[in-house]
This record gives structure tokens, C-alpha cells and sequence, in this order.
């Protein structure tokens, strides 16, 4: 395939001939014992006192524990000044100053290795190792004294350039088509964005350790399913070969988990890879993560108060503190959350109750509030166009929306006390859903009632509407414990965490249309 070099792409390529005749292989496959972090020197390093000073101690002996470092990174920047230079090195941790002086680093008369190879043949970008000692300059910058310098990686592409002056960054590469499509650029040349990657990483960590010591087994489910079920979503299809069968990937994992619990687990979870072929927004990627986690003999009550739980606990582990700016609202994640059943919400924020409306009231209902709602749509859906419409935004700090219809949740246990509703929360923060939980329903008639409506709904074009899954009746006909269910978006969480406000920002590599190379 034919690619297209600018200029300095071309002169780098050629280096490779010059490093070939110096007998240097620029992609060397050595180990390379690397001892100290950037940040080690930066932030840990303090020469030691002068003990004598008649018999002064040399540089290098005052550096104590630092006298004798090795660290690899990536070339940033540099100075050459004759017979000395200065560059930055850059690793996961962080970036230091390296001083490197000609007669010390080449002691003898051949000075290639400076006068040649760091001078003509290494490039910002490129990937070295340093062997040397810690000092502090005369400006008072902790930096390293290259005794030796080994190439362990020739980079053939140029950097964007990031402008800094006074540890201020002034001219970042902030274009989302391109920080998006070469993440391993931005990770280069942005590196604040692995702090979000590394607390996205925190995030799952507490949850894991939390589940843990709840008595709760981490476990794995199908990712290619025959019947797509678990969520109301339109599912992505492929077909096996050998079964001569279609296979969807998974919308959630919800009923394969409810399965475990039949066969005799007390607490399942897990942090799964789910895929829905819908659309693509600010809050929404087809590939994301969800955690989801069943616990036997327990109900929606008491998933409130676990949830409550665990968000303080993840919110105080990534940030020190219970409170987060998300889009300029202060959110707090601490103490008790409010709980609003869904129809008082849409009273107090749309003005009307829609209790007891049948599919015509609420369809009419829609037309005098101007919530534009599709043809298909069944009582669920039109309720939920109601409630997104003018109750979503309203939810900043987070609160529990309980109590759904049964005609929105075909999976959910009818409430203990009103059976049209059903005992179903989904937490929302500043106006997103982060979560969804019920008491799960367990009673096997209902389920298979349930399903059928639902495919009645699919037959009207509603191609979001559930399957029917007779092996999952036919599960909990052998009978589940009372169980409360929790699924969570681990992106959305990710984001309400970081701050940041599109989940591309959360994603390592977010989908996007192939790009014309």
C-alpha cells in the first residue's frame, strides 16, 4: 500500500541507512532494565549535603540513592549547545530533564554517539534509555546526568508539537477527529489524558473490591448470543458458519446472570462488553461497558442503599471527596439520594398525571405537550417520552426514579402494593440515567405473559421491543430466590467521575467511520 510521506517523515526514514552503517539497530530487541519513574526524580529526589566541605562529595555521590538510575521514554524536547545538550524525556509518569555532556557520555576519542547519533540521528519522538545520575541544575531543576544513552526505538512519524511555557500548556492539539482516531498521539502529546484512563481503571477497581466484599462472585456470560435479551435494544446480528444459525452480540447480560442464580449463587456480577446498533452521540458509543450484578433474597430497597454506597466509596477512592463538578453543576455522590417514583415525576415536572391512562389518553397526552413520539409506540414508550422529555433535566443531583409501569419493565416484579407498577429504580445524575435496578421478577407465568406482549409490540415495528427467551422461562421454572438486579454504565460513570462530557472522552478508541488512509 503506497502512503504518503511529507519531508521530514522521508529524512527520518533515511536515519535508519545511517544507524545501519554505524552498526545500531534503532528497533533493538533487548531488555532494558528500567529503575526509577520520571516522577521519582521530579518529586522524590533531594541531594545530599555537602559532609565535608574541604573533601567535597562529586555530583554524582551526592545523588545517594539516586546515583546510579536508569529510565526510558520518549525524547520531547531538546537543546543542543556545542558540546552539551539538554532534552525531556517522557514516560506513563510524567516527563524529566536530562543533561548530556559529549566528553562524558563518549569518554574516549570516538564521539559518534553524541557528535552523530544524538545530534543528527535522534528526533523528538524517538524512545531512549538513560543510564546516569540525579542533580539539580543551577536553575534548581531536579533533572538526570546521562552517563550513557542507548536508542531503543526510532519514531518515523513527527509529533504534533505542544507549546508549554512554565509548566502551562498554551497551544494543545484539542481537534477530537484526530485525538480520537490516533489516541496513541494524544496519549503523547496530551498527557493529562491518562489521569482519566487511570481513574476510569480506580473506578472498576472499588466497584470489584467492593462486590468482593459483599460475598460476590465475578463471573463471565456468552458475549454471542442466539437470542438477544436482557435489555430493550436493537441488537447488531452475525451468522455462525458451522451452525448455520444467526447470533447477535449481546445487548446485556441480565438473563444469563439471573440464570446463575438459579443454579444456586448467592451474588453474581460482571463488567461486561455490551453492543447496541443504535445511534451515536455525546452519551452514546454501539460497543460500551456495563457492569451488571444480581443478589439473591434482596430487593430494590435494599439495592438502593447498596448503590448509595458504592458511588460514595468510588467517588472518595478516583477524587478525594464525595462532591464532583460534572458540566458545572456541584453533584454530590455522599449520603441518601432522593427517591421519586416516575409518575409523581411526571406530575411535578410535566403537570399532569398519566396514572390510569390507557395507549389512546397517553398518545393525546403526548400531542398537548409537544413530545413527538412514533407510531409503534406502546403505553411504556410513551410515558418514557413523556418523563424524558420534561423530567430528565431537572435530576442534577442523584436521585432514585421508582415504581414503573409494568408496561415498562417486562423483567421487573410487580410492586408489593400496587400491582400496575413495579418495584424498578434508575438512577439518574444531571439529567443522564446512570443506572437501572429491580426486584427481579421471578414468577415464571408472569415472565412468559410479559414476553408475549412484548412481541406483540415487535410485530407492530417496535424493533427495540425483547425476544421471547423460553430457556430463561424455562430457568425460572425450576425456580429463583427473590433477587434484586443492578446494571450500571461504567462509561457514563467514568465520565460523571472525570468530568469529562462526551463518552469518546472515556474510551480508549471510540467508534468512528473508517478513516481513507
Amino acid at each position: 500500500m503506497e502512503q504518503n510521506f511529507n519531508e521530514q517523515e522521508l529524512n527520518r526514514r533515511k536515519t535508519l541507512d545511517e544507524f545501519a552503517k554505524l552498526g545500531i539497530n534503532p528497533y533493538p530487541a533487548a531488555l532494558y532494565d528500567v529503575t526509577v519513574k520520571s516522577t521519582d526524580i521530579t518529586e522524590k529526589f533531594e541531594p545530599m549535603p555537602q559532609p565535608d566541605p574541604e573533601n567535597p562529595l562529586t555530583p554524582d555521590k551526592l545523588a545517594g540513592e539516586f546515583s546510579n538510575v536508569s529510565i526510558a521514554g520518549r525524547i520531547m524536547s531538546r537543546r543542543i549547545m556545542g558540546a552539551a545538550a539538554f532534552m525531556e524525556i517522557q514516560d506513563q509518569f510524567g516527563k524529566v530533564q536530562v543533561y548530556l555532556k559529549r566528553d562524558e557520555l563518549c569518554p574516549g576519542e570516538d564521539k559518534t554517539l553524541y557528535n552523530t547519533v544524538f545530534k543528527k540521528l535522534l528526533d523528538i519522538g524517538d524512545i531512549v534509555g538513560i543510564k546516569g545520575y540525579a542533580f539539580v541544575t543551577q536553575t534548581g531543576q531536579k533533572s538526570i546526568h546521562a552517563k550513557e544513552l542507548t536508542v531503543l526505538c526510532k519514531s518515523l512519524r513527527v509529533l504534533p508539537i505542544v507549546k508549554e511555557k512554565e509548566n502551562q500548556v498554551f497551544d494543545a492539539v484539542t481537534d477530537p477527529e484526530f485525538r480520537y482516531r490516533q489516541r496513541y498521539v494524544d496519549l503523547i502529546i496530551n498527557p493529562h489524558v491518562k489521569d482519566t484512563f487511570v481513574k476510569r481503571a480506580k473506578i472498576i477497581a472499588t466497584m470489584r473490591d467492593y462486590f468482593n466484599q459483599a460475598g460476590c462472585l465475578e463471573v463471565e456470560t456468552p458475549i454471542l448470543q442466539s437470542i438477544p435479551g436482557g435489555a430493550a435494544a436493537r441488537p447488531f446480528i452475525t451468522h455462525h458458519n458451522t451452525l448455520d444459525i444467526p447470533l447477535y452480540l449481546r445487548i446485556a447480560n441480565e438473563l444469563y446472570l439471573k440464570r446463575l442464580i438459579v443454579g444456586g449463587f448467592n451474588g453474581v456480577y460482571e463488567f461486561a462488553k455490551d453492543f447496541r446498533n443504535e445511534g451515536m452521540d455525546k452519551t452514546h458509543n454501539p460497543e460500551f461497558t456495563c457492569m451488571e450484578i444480581y443478589v439473591a433474597y434482596k430487593d430494590y430497597n435494599w439495592m438502593m442503599d447498596f448503590v448509595e454506597k458504592m458511588l460514595e466509596r468510588v467517588s472518595m477512592a478516583v477524587n478525594g471527596t464525595t462532591t464532583v463538578n460534572i458540566n458545572g453543576n456541584s453533584v454530590d455522590f455522599g449520603g441518601k439520594y432522593r427517591r421519586l417514583p416516575i409518575l409523581d415525576a411526571i406530575k411535578e415536572y410535566a403537570g399532569v398525571d398519566v396514572s390510569g391512562m390507557d395507549e389512546e389518553q397517553l398518545r393525546k397526552t403526548c400531542k398537548e405537550l409537544n413530545v413527538e413520539v412514533r407510531p409503534e409506540f406502546g403505553k411504556g414508550k410513551l410515558i418514557d417520552a413523556i418523563f424524558g422529555e420534561y423530567c430528565e433535566k431537572n435530576l442534577i443531583q442523584p436521585t432514585f426514579i421508582t415504581d414503573y409501569p409494568v408496561c415498562m419493565s417486562p423483567l421487573t416484579k410487580r410492586h408489593r402494593s400496587n400491582p400496575d407498577l413495579t418495584e424498578r429504580f434508575e438512577l439518574f445524575v444531571c439529567g443522564k440515567e446512570l443506572a437501572n435496578a429491580y426486584s427481579e421478577l421471578n414468577d415464571p407465568i408472569d415472565q412468559l405473559e410479559r414476553f408475549e406482549e412484548q412481541a406483540k409490540l415487535k410485530s407492530k415495528g417496535d424493533d427495540e421491543a425483547m425476544y421471547i427467551d423460553m430457556d430463561f422461562v424455562r430457568a425460572l421454572e425450576y425456580g429463583m430466590p427473590p433477587t434484586s438486579g443492578l446494571g450500571m454504565g461504567i462509561d457514563r460513570l467514568t465520565m460523571f467521575m472525570t468530568g469529562e462530557t462526551t463518552i469518546q472522552d472515556v474510551l480508549f478508541f471510540p467508534q468512528m467511520r473508517p478513516e481513507k488512509l
